[in-house]
Formats: structure tokens, sequence, C-alpha cells
């Protein structure tokens, strides 16, 4: 969850469902749903590769589309970093409102995907005038990128983040729902990106550089005072 601090309306008695929690739900959660999966290996790999849920709270598994609970059964239902991993996502967030009455939704955008095509995602999304537009990855064509992405993929999994913390804004969307969630399927690739006017990042063009950070601790009293001549010259 890359959003947690957009999580405010949760009160001290709501029961908390959480969908798909991986490895590392959020801590108010009271109950956990996660879907069935032939091996322990596709389900590290649906949670993100980073392991099986430890937990003393209640865990409920689910196959197919219907959730195991009754209606509004739950106060809030959290859903972060799942609803692109679903191959219909009306389906499944017919779902979320039929067994919760709010909630939280955070799911990546079409750039986060253009660049690392993770392969467990298997829609686009973009929320915008209250509406999630949606569409599966493999009518997109962007799935023909695949052997350049494979590039990016793997800078990811070495730990190269410093573009998605600079992005992450645009990377990912994270926000309450209640009552309902309105969801639509798009065809067109306009309907799940950010028009120029909607990207506001800073510059980062003509800004001075940061000053260079010397340890005087490690050069000799000569090179000290040589660097300093050097600097004052400039």
């Amino acid at each position: 969850m890359f959003f947690p601090e957009r999580i405010t309306s949760i009160k001290p008695t709501d029961k908390v469902l959480e969908v798909g929690p991986g490895a590392t739900p959020y801590y108010r959660s009271d109950v956990f749903l996660e879907k069935e999966y032939e091996t322990e290996k596709e389900l590290i790999a649906q949670s993100g590769h980073i392991g099986i849920l430890q937990t003393d709270k209640k865990f409920v598994t689910y196959s197919g589309n219907i959730f195991p609970f009754a209606d509004k059964e739950f106060d809030y239902v959290i859903c972060s970093h799942v609803l692109e991993h679903v191959e219909n996502a009306d389906v499944f967030l017919r779902e979320i409102q039929r067994v919760g009455k709010r909630g939280y939704l955070e799911f990546p955008t079409i750039y986060y995907d253009y660049l690392y095509n993770f392969p467990e995602h298997q829609l686009f999304l973009l929320y915008r005038d209250g509406v999630i537009n949606w569409m599966p990855k493999k009518e997109s064509g962007l799935l023909d990128y695949a052997i350049i992405q494979k590039f990016f993929l793997k800078t990811c999994q070495l730990g190269y983040f410093e573009i998605i913390n600079s992005c992450k804004d645009y990377f990912f969307q994270g926000f309450e729902w209640a009552d309902n969630i309105k969801s639509i399927k798009v065809d067109n690739l306009e309907k799940l990106t950010y028009t120029l006017n909607e990207i506001n990042l800073p510059s980062k063009l003509n800004q001075a550089p940061e000053a260079e950070i010397i340890d005087y601790s490690k050069i000799s009293i000569k090179k000290h005072f040589r660097y300093k001549m050097q600097r004052f010259f400039k």
C-alpha cells in the first residue's frame, strides 16, 4: 500500500475486511480474505513476491467470484493492489460493495504496468470523475512490448525504485469509497491515461546540483587546503 494515510474514516467499532492482504496487511484489518491458489508459489507471486501472511486474525479463502460473507457484513473493506489481478473489475467490485458498506481501493495505473508489465496483472485501471475505467491488458496491444519491458522489470527487481518514488502519484491511485463504486470497461487508452494538463510533476531542469559533501576526516591537511583553494577560485 502506497497511501495508507488516505484511510481516514475507519471507526473504532468498525468490522474491517481486507481482500487480498498479501504478506503485509493493513494493521486495522480484522478479517482477511484470500483467493485459493493451486500452489504456494502462485500465492506468493500474486502477493508481490513478499512472502506468506503470518497472522492470528481470522483468515478466509474463496474460489470463484463470490465472497463467503453475508450482505453488508463489514463496515469497511480494504482492497489494495488486488483489482489489477482479476479478470473482470465489474464483477469483483460488485462483491466488495455487497459485503461492505464503504472502504478503500488502491491500484497501479497503466504507466506503472507499461514500464514493468508484471505478468500477474490482468487489468489496466484509472479512476477519473468518480468512475473506475478498466481494460484487460491483453486487449491493449501493450503486450507487444514485453521483450522491452523485461528490462524495466529487472531494474525493479534489483531495487531501482527512484522513478517509482518520484512518480508514485501517477503510477498509483488510492481513494476511499462509500455506498457504491462505479466502474466501466473501456476500449480506448485515452480513458486510462492523464492529459498533459493533469501531469504536474515539478521540473528538474535548470536546478542547481546538490552541494558536494566532503568528509574532511578522510583527507590530509594538504589535500584539504588544495580543495579549498580550488573552490575559492572557481
